[in-house]
């Protein structure tokens, strides 16, 4: 109804006009000026009318257009007070508004939706301009990882971690690089993949940081298990039949109408090489058969246990040795009501293992110490067993959990080996921190 009253009142200024006009025209042709004069007021009162209204719909076009040129969408025209010829815009003009705002709702829903999300993941994400180095967007996780609470340009990173930064910007979209970032003093490995995306004329560049530290060390240790139990099948296979036959051999050569005959002294020499062969053999096989309790573990019998009772039973057990060589064991447990959910015989051979060695560092010490510690970090529990002994090299650090490595001369090289696999097995990790002639920290960190 609107519309249409609108339509006939146009219709009817449109035919009033072109009558006036008319008339006006015919007082001219017929020379009655005076009624040409009378009617030219009227003519201009219905043509500034008819401005009037387009003038109307242009100023309410023009307000609307820079409303939403600053996009906004807030406003509510009254449709009943506004003239006829306006009211068919303003309706418009609702409807746009409100589709606008109904727009907007959805997309602010799915981007909080979408960064709650983000937030959950355990996967850090890092957004930045890349002409700029402003930074868009970062979530918790990129915060906990590299241990950051803000970060307004990606390049204020360079200040913090050097070689991190370079390696976020080196970076090209779709590619993919693990770094090792030091956290809390431990080794972290992160996986960081790039993508590129462009918004509003600019280029954007978002980097993930995923922590890889555990699946890597879970991978290693599954690809060591696959090689040594190849190795351990063709050893034995090969070893075992070559001690029987020296076994056999020495057996012979000792029989008496060997050993008394005539030959006898020139045999002492083949007697001594069979005797060697042996010993080498059967050094073999028990070099074998170590493995062995590398790999015979293979179910937990989890309970919760007392990290206080763990540390007292430790103690006892090793009291008599730390006694033994004047050696200082410094207990630290803030709080003595802390448990862990483990395999209670397996871990104590684990830290026991790991005692073992930090007596042995510090043997030659003029003051020797090891300590004892654990507390809560993360939600996640660390145990640590430190010594202020001879340390370690970087180099010494990145093979002393490789299987049957070791840097005495008695060792097996099996009991690192040994307590990566069991605290694997716990869903945890061992790591170690090391400065040559200051000491060593062994960390067990259990989730």
């Amino acid at each position: 109804m609107i519309f249409k009253r609108y339509e006939w009142q146009l219709l009817l200024r449109i035919f009033v006009l072109f009558a006036l006009l008319c008339g006006a025209a015919y007082a001219i042709i017929s020379r009655f000026y005076v009624y040409s004069i009378a009617l030219a007021p009227f003519i201009i009162y219905v043509i500034v009318s008819i401005m009037q209204q387009y003038t109307k719909i242009h100023q309410e076009v023009q307000e609307f257009a820079e409303a939403a040129l600053y996009r906004d969408f807030s406003r509510h025209y009254a449709i009943q007070s506004a003239p006829a010829n306006v009211q068919i815009l303003r309706k418009g003009f609702n409807e746009i508004n409100t589709t606008f705002k109904t727009i907007n709702r959805e997309r602010e829903t799915q981007y909080h939706y979408l960064q709650k999300i983000l937030e959950l993941v355990g996967t850090g994400i890092i957004s930045y301009e890349q002409e700029t180095g402003e930074v868009a967007w970062i979530n918790e996780s990129f915060k906990n990882l590299i241990s950051i609470p803000y970060l307004k340009s990606i390049h204020s990173l360079e200040k913090r971690n050097d070689e991190l930064y370079w390696e976020i910007i080196k970076l090209k979209s779709g590619g993919s690089k693990v770094v090792t970032l030091i956290k809390d003093q431990q080794k972290v490995k992160l996986q960081l993949m790039a993508s590129v995306l462009r918004s509003e004329d600019k280029i954007y560049k978002l980097v993930a940081f995923q922590n890889v530290s555990d699946a890597m060390d879970e991978s290693e240790s599954n690809a060591w298990s696959k090689l040594l139990n190849v190795m351990t099948h063709e050893i034995m296979n090969s070893v075992a039949p070559i001690s029987s036959l020296a076994d056999t051999l020495k057996n012979r050569l000792k029989r008496p109408d060997i050993a008394n005959s005539p030959v006898s002294h020139d045999l002492e020499d083949l007697e001594l090489g069979i005797d060697t062969i042996k010993r080498r053999s059967e050094g073999l096989l028990k070099f074998t058969e170590s493995y062995r309790s590398l790999n015979k573990i293979t179910k937990l019998e989890l309970q919760q246990v007392s990290v206080y009772d763990l540390f007292e039973n430790l103690n006892t057990l090793m009291l008599p040795t730390l006694e033994k060589k004047n050696i200082e064991l410094d207990i630290i447990l803030r709080d003595i009501n802390m448990t862990i959910d483990v395999d209670v015989n397996l871990l104590e051979q684990v830290l026991i293992n790991l005692l073992v060695n930090a007596i042995e560092a510090v043997k030659d010490q003029p003051e020797p110490m090891i300590s004892l510690s654990a507390e809560v970090q993360s939600n996640k529990t660390l145990l640590k067993i430190s010594d202020n002994g001879t340390g370690m090299s970087a180099e010494l650090m990145e093979k002393i959990f490789i299987p049957f490595f070791s840097t005495r001369k008695t060792g097996s090289g099996i009991g690192l080996s040994l307590c990566k696999q069991i605290m694997l097995m716990h869903k945890g990790n061992i790591q170690v921190q090391s400065t040559e002639g200051v000491g060593t920290t062994f960390i067990l960190q259990l989730n």
